[in-house]
Parts: C-alpha cells; sequence; structure tokens
C-alpha cells in the first residue's frame, strides 16, 4: 500500500513579491528550498494564512540567501506581499517506509525569511 505523507514544509515565511506576469510558479530562496530537500519544479501546496488560499503550484530556485518568496503567474492573485505562507511538498511511500520516515521542517524568522 502507497500512501501520500508530508514530506517538506517551510512554516510561516512571508510572501515578498506577487508577479502577476510571469509563466508561474512560486520562487523560493535556495536556500530554504535545501533546508527541507525541495527540488526545482517540485509541486508544493501554498497556504496563505491571512486568506485561507490554498494553490499547488511548483517550485523555482531564488536566489540565495535572499529570503525571496515570490507567488508567480496566477497564483500572484491568491497572495499579497506580507502575507503569511506554508509551503509543503508531500511525498508517495510505502506505508511502512512511512512509519519511519521524519519529514524535514523549517522554521524561518519571520521578519526575513531567512533560516534560524
Amino acid at each position: 500500500m502507497q500512501i501520500e505523507i508530508l514530506k517538506s514544509k517551510i512554516h510561516c515565511v512571508h510572501v515578498t513579491e506577487a508577479n502577476l506576469n510571469y509563466v508561474g510558479s512560486i520562487t523560493i530562496d535556495q536556500d530554504l528550498m535545501d533546508a527541507v530537500n525541495i527540488l526545482p519544479y517540485e509541486k508544493v501546496q501554498v497556504v496563505n494564512k491571512n486568506n485561507g488560499e490554498r494553490i499547488e503550484t511548483y517550485a523555482i530556485p531564488g536566489q540565495r540567501g535572499s529570503g525571496v518568496v515570490c507567488l508567480n503567474g496566477a497564483a500572484a492573485r491568491k497572495a499579497l506581499p506580507g502575507d503569511i505562507v506554508i509551503i509543503i511538498s508531500y511525498a508517495m511511500m510505502d506505508f511502512e517506509e512511512a512509519r519511519r520516515f521524519t519529514p524535514a521542517v523549517v522554521f524561518p524568522d519571520t521578519a526575513t525569511n531567512h533560516l534560524k
């Protein structure tokens, strides 16, 4: 049996930009992506704590150390700069593997989006 389980979570970062004219996705500081093992173009869920919106898109790496969290394209309509979001990825795995798995979770500084 395969189940879907939390793989990675960036808990409570602020949106730095919303770029409606970009093709799509969410740009995330490469340091944050590395810290939770999110790969470029990996599917992620973005949960907006300010307005309750939940979207799925894919991650693209932003400048390392910049703190960038930018919703692009249609996703830019779902959050405003300054909104607090949670970025989540999931993985499919065998039930027994999932019992032993520990997700990667970080709690960045919400003012700067840098790792504490």
